[in-house]
């Protein structure tokens, strides 16, 4: 719980984290503004599409945060204070993802609810609602995701300990490569089944169309995709931690 206490402290006496959320809730808000002033009034506006920006820009900005969560503390050499003082290292960097995870869920739940609220408020004719699971999904869901997108980005961060590059590799993993894999000959298709985002992306939004971020392609059941999204990200924590009690700080 001290180790808790002192990653929350350090996490918000910067700056970054507060930038970052509220980048993101004017993502996710803005967007659903969008979509909601510009539809038509015979069109009736979606859940899934109150959560476009929250599902395709948010999880970018967050993973942002959670990389300088980590890289700051190597940029400014204060991580080798905190190695001194919990020299097995890995619970303090458990206890920083912990925390930068929670702070990506409730950022998440609130940018969710908020794009949701806003448009409910907008068009209130439409029937905007969470009515099945799939809604509640695409909305409750976008905390979790950006929990775990954390957890990732974390990951990254102690393995490169460099902001500008742990940045670049995630955003140009994230917005341009699961894409391009797919224009591979062949088995382009079949790899992007399995890549984490996509498989995400399929936790979010089902195997349903319509506007708003397009379906995955994943055949994994949401359950199930949420479940294989975290489990590469605990994968890459955990080879983090490893290199992280081997190397010098």
């Amino acid at each position: 719980m001290n180790l808790l206490a002192v990653e929350r402290i350090k996490l918000f006496s910067t700056r970054s984290p507060w930038w970052c959320a509220l980048i993101t809730l004017a993502l996710a808000i803005g967007f659903a503004a969008i979509f909601s002033g510009a539809s038509p009034a015979d069109e009736p506006v979606t859940v899934g599409a109150t959560q476009f920006g929250g599902s395709q820009f948010g999880i970018a900005v967050v993973m942002v945060l959670a990389a300088l969560a980590v890289t700051t503390e190597y940029r400014f050499n204060t991580i080798r204070t905190t190695f001194q003082a919990v020299p097995h290292r890995s619970p303090a960097l458990v206890a920083k993802t912990i925390v930068v995870a929670l702070v990506a869920l409730v950022i998440g739940e609130i940018a969710a609810f908020g794009a949701l609220g806003l448009s409910m408020l907008m068009r209130p004719n439409d029937g905007i609602g969470l009515h099945t699971t799939q809604d509640w999904l695409n909305v409750a869901g976008l905390g979790p995701v950006f929990a775990v997108a954390a957890v990732l980005a974390v990951a990254l961060g102690i393995l490169v300990r460099h902001s500008a590059g742990a940045i670049a590799l995630l955003l140009i993993y994230y917005l341009a490569v699961e894409e391009l894999v797919q224009l591979i000959p062949k088995v382009g298709h079949h790899i992007h089944e399995w890549l984490p985002f996509n498989v995400a992306n399929k936790f979010l939004r089902g195997a349903a169309g319509g506007d708003g971020p397009p379906p995955s392609d994943s055949p994994l059941s949401p359950g199930w995709a949420l479940a294989y999204f975290a489990g590469i990200a605990l994968v890459f924590l955990l080879v983090a931690l490893g290199v992280a009690k081997k190397r010098d700080a």
